[in-house]
């Protein structure tokens, strides 16, 4: 946390403009320099109690800062939007960019500490939040995202009488003011809250994103306490450096140890009846269409990752999926490489932003396994962030069965022999020849450690709420009517 003896906790208007005047050239320096690097993004979580400061606390750091390279982000009451989609989706749409620094009010702490303070959510739900909270500013951090999570302290009575000297007879604010607290009116309510946000800070203050207390009672000592602790991170920013330098273990199977290899265990001769596919395929269609047109669906999601090897025909088994959705409630999303807009922010933030609204569907043609798979397999990720990614990615997952939807994982494979057959039919294939690169023939040479990198993602992915389902598909009317009769599956419990 903040070291406030680095301060006098109340400082005259003269020592604070000498203080002032050199620190907002260093600062603008260190925003400068952030800009340029681009290699990290920053964001200031200014909380707190009403009355404390926090808009002034805004104002002033847009007096220090070039708005050019800032944004404020704002977050009350969730819209009809956003309300669609699980809670996190509107943080993660606003991620800023790498050399950008956001201003959050009402950031993703605010909801539960009001549902704790209006008994809305127990001890235990609270303290789970708060471990979830943990696991995502941990990810942030490592992902390039740099916090300085802020709380404006006063005493509530003062907080209260200063509130009330800003409002005329009619309610009317005399100067603008951040009031985030209208909810909680009574006196036990503003204690559990006030408990709560302790509990909180103790919880939630880590090694990378410490919280910082600041007294708000002293208006000069509060920005100047606030634009020392930015420049602080800002630095730490700009140098890579964390709070806690500390790496994850790393442990190793033994040498001796045997390999595991899921897709040995598959029966890969497995086939479709010929003559009853086209009745079983129109079926499986016909539930889907009524499963997600239902009443039922309506307050639900349903998200689709297609993984598997290449060739293993998942263009094919989208195909007829997508023959059974109302084209308005759906979307195909094929993943490629990173843009430049993507490689500016976390990983998963292009997977969050296409999460559809409940009712509607999204289908993933490769998805956000790509950082276990491909990004570990040819060396894109370091090993530290590709082992991590297992958790982030089961807390991801969720995050979206918690808010109601449906998680469908489908591994497609097929045989080494198969692949190869596949392929020289592409070659020689008028309108098929784009679906093959030079790329797919070098992935071949890999096969041993895509399908190790398989196996351990399924083996550390494949969860109780979002179950991996691996598709037999060296037949391809057989993986297709699986795929269907999955999802199904899924849908119907």
């Amino acid at each position: 946390m903040f070291d406030s003896s680095r301060l006098p906790h109340v400082m005259t208007a003269q020592d604070y403009a000498a203080f002032e005047e050199n620190l907002h050239e260093r600062l603008l320096d260190a925003q400068f320099e952030l800009a340029e690097r681009k290699s990290a993004s920053v964001l200031v979580l200014v909380n707190g109690s009403d009355g404390a400061g926090k808009g002034e606390v805004v104002d002033r750091l847009y007096e220090w800062l070039d708005d050019h390279y800032m944004e404020t982000l704002t977050y009350g009451p969730p819209t009809d939007e956003e309300r669609a989609r699980p809670r996190a989706w509107r943080y993660w749409r606003d991620m800023p960019a790498k050399g950008r620094i956001g201003v959050v009010l009402g950031s993703w702490h605010h909801h539960l500490l009001l549902g704790r303070a209006q008994r809305r959510l127990d001890r235990a739900a609270f303290a789970l939040a708060l471990a979830e909270i943990n696991r995502s500013e941990e990810m942030l951090r490592k992902e390039g995202v740099f916090l300085l999570k802020i709380w404006l302290s006063m005493d509530d009575r003062l907080a209260r009488r200063r509130l009330a000297r800003l409002r005329e007879s009619n309610g009317a604010l005399r100067r603008p003011a951040v009031i985030e607290w209208s909810e909680i009116n009574r006196r036990k309510e503003r204690e559990r809250l006030n408990a709560a946000a302790l509990e909180m800070i103790e919880i939630t203050s880590t090694g990378d994103a410490p919280w910082s207390i600041v007294p708000g009672e002293d208006h000069h000592y509060r920005d100047a306490a606030i634009g020392d602790l930015l420049l602080q991170l800002l630095r730490r920013a700009n140098t890579g450096a964390a709070e806690s330098p500390g790496r994850p273990e790393i442990v190793s199977a033994s040498p001796a140890a045997p390999a595991v290899n899921l897709a040995t265990g598959l029966d890969l001769s497995r086939k479709a009846d010929a003559d009853d596919y086209a009745r079983d395929l129109s079926d499986l269609q016909r539930r889907l269409t009524e499963a997600t047109t239902s009443k039922a669906f309506r307050v639900r999601g349903l998200v689709l990752a297609f993984e598997g090897n290449d060739a293993a025909g998942k263009g094919g088994a989208i195909r007829r999926v997508r023959a059974a959705l109302d084209p308005r409630r759906f979307r195909v999303h094929g993943v490629a490489a990173p843009t430049d807009e993507e490689r500016a922010r976390p990983y998963l933030w292009r997977f969050w932003r296409n999460i559809p609204r409940r009712g509607d569907i999204t289908i993933f043609d490769r998805s956000w396994y790509g950082r276990v798979l491909v990004e570990r397999v040819e060396g894109f990720a370091a090993e530290d962030d590709w082992r991590r990614a297992y958790q982030e990615i089961n807390d991801f997952e969720r995050q979206l069965v918690d808010a109601h939807y449906c998680v469908v994982k489908l591994w497609l494979a097929i045989s080494p022999d198969e692949q190869l057959r596949r392929f020289e039919a592409r070659e020689t294939s008028a309108i098929k020849r784009h679906k093959i690169t030079p790329e797919d023939w070098r992935n071949r040479d890999k096969w041993p450690l895509y399908e190790a990198a398989m196996t351990e993602m399924i083996d550390r992915t494949s969860t109780r709420f979002a179950p991996w389902t691996l598709i037999e598909a060296n037949d391809k009317k057989f993986a297709r009517l699986k795929v269907l009769r999955t999802i199904l599956e899924r849908l119907e419990a």
